[in-house]
């Protein structure tokens, strides 16, 4: 029998605190075979990600790790650096969760991908970028060549993660460590970069190791499943046992808070009725536009053309009402909610809050109404303040808009808010450094809904979370929306998880909407190529229907947003050749409600 590619044997990981030692891994065991897909799934803080950091080397300098790690027969607890970086990144490489915090933020992007070529391969000059667009454009990120000379912040979330993967798959390895590897990614990008997991697999071999709370990725790509509990594997079986005949108590309760798309609801999750027409109009945007202008070309005269990032979307909450907003990584989703809560200045179009007319209004003249509204972001750890503690960063909006409570009331609301969210209130003073994504996405949360507004845009608020804690979390936010008549913009790359919290969803591809229906219709009666593309590559948690289910594809690569002609993809009969005004595809009412942009 031939070595496994990796092999722990009796693991344990313990880290010293101010608390005290916490025991984070409790004496694991676990193998991974050449060509095999093991994931290794479980709750936020579980110890998931620690076994695999420690294999890199990567355990912080408070952690103790005892018992053995092999790769390919050789120990690596203990090895020098300089003998781990001959393994690192060439032979096994990591997918990091936090695509911001992973890239250096001072180089571009080409450097960092020529950087790892230059370490552990041979390639060079012409070779090595020709190697680096490839795997650029194998990711499906546009205007690969350009990419290579921008920086991670000029990048949206999807693409930076994107970017990561891409650094990871350079050299091929032999183990590929893949942590929430798909957690910022779109339903297509998804399903592309699975696709290329498992090429890797099968074309050299390589063995995955998949760190991942969404079940729909390990139903399609994991051989077989380790179930962690609290720093412990409570089960471990082949994906089907483990999704048709679970024994443990535990893995029941994770695959019964799965939202599935093939399925209306999750038990458990009850959403509100529509509104009505009666019902209060919380926010109203007419025609919004935002559009950036770039630079094309160097020199002294550059060409400025205009990057349509929403241009011309209608939009209407009413209040106890959720719009789901779907779509590709760079669509416009984030953009559309900042200009509809002035956080950025639309470029043209109406929006009014609350009956009230703001597109005029100062940034000074909307802070009083500002409380009323608010933002989950999509990434905790860079909107949360390191410097400050979890309790204050949750406390903030009180001294804000209720500057005459005293510090005792306002720490009696903030241990109340993070009981609702499902965080410890003894953990007030802790900092964002000393919890997991997930963790700290709940901080975020709670830092939202600790005014209790009338209406919250959730940015991709729930995807850092595990399965059992999304869940908690979207029936708070369902429960907070009956209670209070809550008006929600939810958007999310996740559509099974759009299904589920959303009255009506719109479908956005570059900047335009190009479908809008009720949750049901957008599902049962999809129009629009794009539409059927999203709702095709979304996974469904079952081994056996996701890997027997017939992808829609689209046709040709992802078109650049600078490009006029780019929203014509569908409606290629309408373009003009001589014009960089081309023809706007109009939205078409084909059923009641049901919205459908041009598209043959």
């Amino acid at each position: 029998m031939t070595k496994p590619i990796l092999s722990v044997q009796d693991l344990h990981i313990d880290f010293t605190t101010p608390d005290g030692i916490i025991n984070a891994v409790k004496g694991i065991n676990l193998e991974i075979n050449a060509g095999e897909c093991v994931a290794v799934v479980g709750e936020s803080g579980s110890g998931k990600s620690q076994t695999f950091l420690t294999a890199m080397g990567l355990l912080a300098r408070n952690g103790k790790a005892t018992g053995s790690i092999k790769f390919m027969g050789q120990e690596l607890l203990g090895l020098k650096t300089s003998e781990l970086n001959k393994i690192r990144g060439a032979q096994m490489s990591m997918i990091f969760q936090d695509p911001l915090t992973s890239l250096t933020p001072h180089m571009k992007i080409g450097d960092q991908m020529l950087e790892v070529l230059n370490l552990h391969t041979e390639f060079r000059g012409e070779a090595a970028q020709k190697r680096c667009v490839d795997w650029l454009e194998r990711v499906r990120i546009p205007e690969a060549i350009r990419r290579m000379n921008q920086y991670p912040h000029e990048l949206s979330g999807g693409m930076r993660q994107r970017v990561m993967i891409a650094i990871a798959m350079l050299c091929e390895p032999k183990l590929l460590i893949a942590d929430e590897p798909t957690t910022a990614l779109d339903v297509t990008v998804q399903a592309q970069v699975l696709e290329l997991m498992s090429e890797l697999q099968k074309d050299l071999g390589a063995a995955i190791a998949l760190i991942t709370h969404d079940m729909g990725v390990v139903a399609r790509l994991a051989d077989r499943v380790q179930v962690m509990n609290k720093g412990e594997y409570v089960e471990g079986a082949s994906a089907q046992e483990i999704f048709y005949s679970p024994q443990n108590e535990y893995t029941k309760k994770l695959l019964a808070a799965v939202p599935r798309l093939d399925k209306v609801d999750r038990l458990g999750a009850k959403l509100a009725p529509p509104p009505t027409k009666d019902d209060e109009i919380i926010i109203e945007a007419k025609d919004i536009k935002v559009h950036f202008p770039v630079k094309i070309g160097g020199g002294l005269f550059p060409k400025i053309k205009p990057l349509k990032a929403v241009d011309g979307v209608d939009l209407i909450v009413r209040a106890g009402e959720t719009i789901g907003v779907v779509g590709e990584s760079g669509c416009g989703k984030s953009t559309l909610a900042r200009a509809v809560l002035k956080l950025i200045p639309p470029s043209s179009g109406a929006v009014a809050w609350l009956g009230k007319d703001v597109s005029n209004k100062t940034s000074k003249e909307l802070r009083k109404e500002r409380k009323d509204l608010t933002i989950v972001f999509q990434d905790p750890l860079a909107s949360l303040d390191p410097r400050m503690s979890i309790g204050a960063s949750i406390a903030e909006p009180l001294l804000v808009h209720y500057p005459l409570l005293t510090a005792k009331e306002r720490d009696e609301k903030v241990k109340e808010i993070m009981g609702r969210v499902g965080l410890d209130p003894n953990w007030i003073n802790r900092y964002p450094h000393e919890f997991s994504g997930g963790q700290n996405q709940r901080v975020g949360i709670a830092r939202a809904m600790i005014l209790r507004p009338k209406f919250v845009v959730c940015d991709e608020a729930v995807s850092a979370l595990d399965v059992s804690i999304r869940a908690q979390i979207i029936d708070l936010l369902l429960d907070l929306q009956r209670e209070f008549k809550l008006g929600m913009l939810f958007i999310s790359h996740d559509l099974a998880i759009v299904r589920e919290v959303s009255h009506r969803i719109m479908v956005m591809y570059l900047g335009r909407v190009v479908e809008s229906a009720d949750r049901d219709a957008i599902y049962n009666d999809a129009r629009h190529p794009y539409t059927k593309a999203l709702i095709s590559a979304a996974p469904i948690p079952d081994p056996k229907i996701e890997r027997a289910r017939q992808r829609v594809k689209l046709e040709g690569d992802l078109p650049s947003p600078l490009d006029a002609k780019a929203q014509l993809r569908f409606l290629k009969s309408k373009i003009d050749d001589n014009s960089d005004e081309q023809y706007r595809p109009k939205l078409m009412e084909v059923e009641k409600g049901h919205l459908v942009a041009e598209f043959e």
